[in-house]
C-alpha cells in the first residue's frame, strides 16, 4: 500500500494518489516492488532487507540515493504473548524525494517533532529519533510488566509467570541487538554527514540522537542484566512456595491421621477398655481431640 505526503511549511501533509515528495510503502506487493526497483533504481536486495526483521541496520550509498536500513519496535498485540518484536525500516533518500518502506501500517509523522521539518534529511533524522522514542516506550512497558510478574511470582507456584519473564528477557535481547545496530549506523552517518548532505544544524541533531540512543541502549542493558540476574532467585521463590504448600498439606494429613488412629484403635472387633460404658463415645472423641492438640504443640515446639 502506498501513502503520499508532502512538506508544507515544515509540516508533513498527506497528499492524493499522485507521487509526491514523501512516499511511504507499507508492506509493498510485487507490483510496488517492481516500481521501486525499475523506476527508482532501488537495489532489490536492499529493498527486501527493509522488510526482513532479521536484517542488520546499515547505510549504503547508491548513485542516485542513500539507502538506510534501521530498526524500530513492532506494535505490540495480545497474540504476541509478551514477546516484543523488532522490525526493519527502509529509508531511501533522493535529492527530490524520500521513500520509506515499512512492513506494518504505523503512524510515522504524528507528534511535535514533525511540525517543524526543514528538509528531507531533517525528516530522515527525525524518523530515526522517533524509533529511539518507540524503544524507550516499549522498555517502560517491559519494566512495568516485569514488576507485575514479580509480584505474582511471590504468591504463586505456576510456571507460566516464569515463562512470561523468560519471554520478556528474550525481548530485551532483541531490543539490545537492534539498538546497538542502530547506534553503529548513526556513527557512520555522522562520519559521512557531508556525503549524505547534512547541514551543521542537522549534524548537531544527529549528535543529540546518538546520545539518546546510547542512553536507550544503557537502559535496555540495565533492564536485561537485572532480569537475567534475578531469574534464579525467582525460580527459588516458586520452589519455596511449593515447599510451603507441601508442608501445609503434610500438617493437615498428619492432623487427620492422629485422631483417626485413636478412633480406629477403639473400633477393633476385640474386647477393649470402656466396653459397655455409656460415655465411651465422648471419651474416645476427647482422646482424639487431645491427640490433635498434642500433635500441634509438638509441631510448634519443633518449629517445623
Amino acid at each position: 500500500m502506498l501513502k503520499n505526503y508532502d512538506l508544507d511549511s515544515g509540516r508533513i501533509c498527506e497528499g492524493g494518489n499522485d507521487p509526491l515528495s514523501v512516499m511511504v510503502f507499507i508492506n509493498p506487493d510485487g507490483e510496488e516492488k517492481k516500481t521501486l526497483v525499475d523506476e527508482f533504481r532501488i537495489d532489490e536486495h536492499t529493498l527486501n532487507s527493509a522488510l526482513d526483521p532479521d536484517e542488520l541496520s546499515r547505510i549504503e550509498f547508491e548513485p542516485n540515493h542513500v539507502a538506510l536500513i534501521f530498526k524500530m519496535p513492532r506494535n505490540y498485540s495480545e497474540k504476541d504473548q509478551l514477546l516484543f518484536r523488532v522490525a526493519s525500516t527502509g529509508a531511501f533518500l533522493f535529492k527530490d524525494r524520500l521513500i520509506i518502506v515499512i512492513p506494518d501500517d504505523i503512524p510515522l509523522f504524528n507528534g511535535k517533532p514533525f511540525t517543524r521539518v526543514q528538509s528531507f534529511t531533517d525528516l530522515l533524522l527525525r524518523l530515526v529519533s522517533r524509533s529511539i522514542s518507540h524503544f524507550r516506550d516499549h522498555l517502560k512497558a517491559i519494566n512495568m510488566l516485569t514488576d507485575e510478574l514479580e509480584h505474582k511470582i511471590n504468591t504463586s507456584m505456576e510456571n507460566r509467570y516464569l515463562i512470561n519473564l523468560f519471554t520478556l528477557e528474550k525481548s530485551l535481547v532483541y531490543f539490545l541487538n537492534a539498538i546497538n545496530a542502530n547506534g553503529v549506523v548513526m556513527e557512520k552517518m555522522k562520519h559521512t554527514a557531508a556525503k549524505i548532505g547534512f547541514s551543521m544544524e542537522e549534524v548537531e541533531l544527529l549528535d543529540d540522537i546518538i546520545i539518546e540512543n546510547n542512553q536507550c541502549n544503557k537502559q535496555a542493558e540495565i533492564y536485561s542484566n537485572i532480569l537475567a540476574s534475578l531469574m534464579d532467585a525467582r525460580v527459588s521463590i516458586v520452589s519455596n512456595n511449593l515447599n510451603i504448600l507441601i508442608k501445609f498439606l503434610n500438617i493437615i494429613t498428619i492432623a487427620i491421621m492422629v485422631p483417626t488412629f485413636v478412633v480406629s484403635a477403639f473400633s477393633m472387633n476385640v474386647p477393649l477398655p470402656l466396653h459397655g460404658n455409656g460415655l465411651s463415645f465422648w471419651i474416645i472423641m476427647g482422646l482424639a481431640i487431645l491427640s490433635v492438640l498434642g500433635f500441634m504443640l509438638f509441631w510448634k515446639y519443633k518449629k517445623w
